[in-house]
């Protein structure tokens, strides 16, 4: 049973929470829920992870906290926001520029959530010095948003991310498991109901079901985690999306409530970023992509396979001033920009007018 002790610390952390940045905090029980695990397996089992096997390596340690640190009692599920000051659908129809994902054009949220995070939880063992506790971002079979619906920062909505009526679907999410007791808060009621804007606005209809997502379809994946050539079926809808997609985020109706100034101001877009030039990006060799997205979540997926998105959206861009540079990527060692490139020239080839 958690004493008054307990709720009191309860209150200060998520007020220190708030203090460091978070705009949301709440708290869960560390304990398996069957309905959580059954929904990995089903995910899994249709093989709508793709390529991403560490999804399915470690299934056993996504079902519960418990599993991954037995000694864990209650996990502190946080998010910062990066709700954007500009629609993120502006550059939709300006074809010589790159989309970028609204959550890519700033600062590496891996960053500056752990930082968020180890303070926080400094924070936690000063007050309880015998508080054992760990800190997870993006990076540990961790199930940030069904333990964040659990611990009712928001809800799982029908594109598969958190909601907050707070702040709509703007949330970078971490977690901090803990021995402590903590009394957890109330699970968030889904708040969904008719509304499928989410899945009428997906370009590659990646949601074979509400609350469903087939990672081989999203443009998020094809794009990130996708090695090799992009599926051919897939290259029109992707447009100028080069790096993830926020199609489905942006049009949630929950949006509304958000507000831009909550954002971490290490989230604010990137001069470099927001609009770049498709020209500039597909000239760019290695040491111009490490520079370039120096600090930036884009710099995991390398020079290769950024080039290869953009070539797609060259082709896609019924730009004629892109055909020098994609051509210049024909004498590319890589394979896989040398077909794109072509692909993107014969794409071109079709919006030029004839000698």
């Amino acid at each position: 049973m958690v004493n008054a002790g307990a709720t009191l610390l309860a209150e200060r952390l998520k007020a220190e929470a708030a203090r460091l940045g978070f705009a949301v905090c709440g708290i869960a029980a560390a304990g398996e829920d069957p309905l959580r695990g059954a929904r990995l397996e089903q995910w899994l089992g249709e093989g709508f992870h793709g390529t991403m096997d560490w999804m399915a390596a470690r299934a056993d340690q996504r079902r519960a906290p418990q599993a991954l640190w037995p000694e864990a009692r209650s996990v502190i599920a946080l998010g910062m926001s990066y709700a954007p000051a500009n629609d993120p659908m502006a550059l939709a129809e300006v074809g010589e520029r790159a989309r970028i994902s609204v959550y890519a054009q700033g600062g590496d949220y891996h960053d500056v959530i752990k930082r968020g995070l180890k303070a926080l939880a400094r924070w936690l063992v000063a007050e309880a010095p015998d508080a054992a506790l760990k800190v997870f971002v993006d990076t540990a079979p961790v199930m940030e948003k069904p333990l964040g619906e659990a611990a009712g920062i928001g809800w799982q909505g029908k594109h598969t991310n958190l909601v907050s009526r707070t702040h709509g679907s703007w949330l970078f999410l971490g977690a901090i498991y803990t021995a402590l007791e903590l009394p957890p808060d109330v699970p968030h009621a889904d708040r969904c109901g008719s509304c499928r804007a989410c899945h009428d606005a997906c370009p590659t209809d990646a949601f074979p079901a509400p609350y469903m997502l087939d990672a081989r379809r999203c443009i998020s994946y094809l794009t990130i985690e996708h090695k090799g050539p992009i599926p051919p079926e897939f290259r029109a809808a992707m447009g100028n999306r080069i790096y993830g997609c926020d199609d489905c985020l942006a049009v949630c109706p929950w949006n509304s409530f958000a507000q831009s100034a909550a954002a971490n101001a290490a989230f604010l877009p990137r001069a470099e970023l927001a609009a770049p030039r498709l020209a500039d990006l597909l000239g760019l060799d290695d040491a111009g992509f490490r520079r370039v997205f120096a600090g930036s979540p884009i710099k995991r997926i390398g020079r290769a396979r950024m080039v290869r998105n953009c070539l797609i959206a060259a082709g896609n861009s019924g730009d004629p001033a892109l055909v020098a540079p994609v051509q210049a990527l024909l004498a590319d060692p890589d394979p896989v920009l040398v077909e794109a490139a072509k692909w993107a020239l014969d794409q071109l080839a079709k919006i030029r007018p004839s000698p």
